[in-house]
């Protein structure tokens, strides 16, 4: 059992690494499960038993992206906490260094869905479902704050919400570091500042 299941782990790795590979050299429409299959030496009914098609391989790339991994926890691993965390200023910035590893991970694969989602419905379907998750978890911060009252005069939940969902978004995140060359570290000092600055009373700012 334990060899079966050490041979899965070794087949789903190779799959996820080859379609990776070419979903960022060809584009969703033109990478194949064949191709796949032939990058990755893993056979075809192998990866259609362990990903069931394309679009779930890559559901499985942003799944795993949210997720982390053993060295680099993800967002479920770290939401809990940062949402329990007292202080207001603390709780932003561990919310903007779970935003910068999610997107450091899944920010590529996150925009051949994009791309793919204006031509094939399914994937249309996809996108929205993170899209709707994104906005849920982020959402979660700005109901933290105003349940403890730590929002700046005259600023909504829902205001907060969209402030949040708008700055920690793939599409910022690569605007600054993919086209303005900006490191992910510096990215995430910014994302922590610009949300202190914007969402906490002015006295909790400094």
């Amino acid at each position: 059992m334990a060899t079966s299941q050490a041979r899965t782990r070794l087949a789903r790795a190779a799959v996820t690494g080859a379609a990776r590979a070419l979903f960022l050299e060809r584009g969703y429409a033109a990478t194949t499960i064949d191709a796949v299959s032939e990058l990755s030496g893993v056979p075809q009914a192998t990866v259609y038993r362990l990903f069931s098609s394309k679009l779930g391989l890559l559901r499985t790339l942003l799944d795993d992206a949210i997720a982390g991994d053993s060295e680099v926890p993800g967002a479920p691993a770290r939401a809990a906490a940062m949402l329990a965390c007292p202080d207001p200023r603390r709780q932003l910035t561990q919310f903007a260094g779970i935003a910068r590893g999610v997107i450091s991970r899944g920010g590529s694969i996150h925009q051949i869905l994009a791309g793919a989602a204006g031509s094939d419905s399914q994937a249309a379907g996809l996108l929205a479902e993170y899209t709707r998750k994104r906005e849920q978890g982020q959402g979660q911060v700005a109901c933290s704050l105003a349940q403890s009252g730590q929002l700046r005069p005259g600023m909504t939940e829902q205001d907060a919400a969209d402030i949040v969902y708008a700055l920690a978004s793939p599409e910022v995140y690569r605007l600054l570091v993919a086209d303005r060359g900006w490191s992910p570290g510096r990215y995430e000092q910014w994302l922590a500042a610009t949300l202190i600055s914007q969402l906490l009373p002015k006295g909790e700012t400094q």
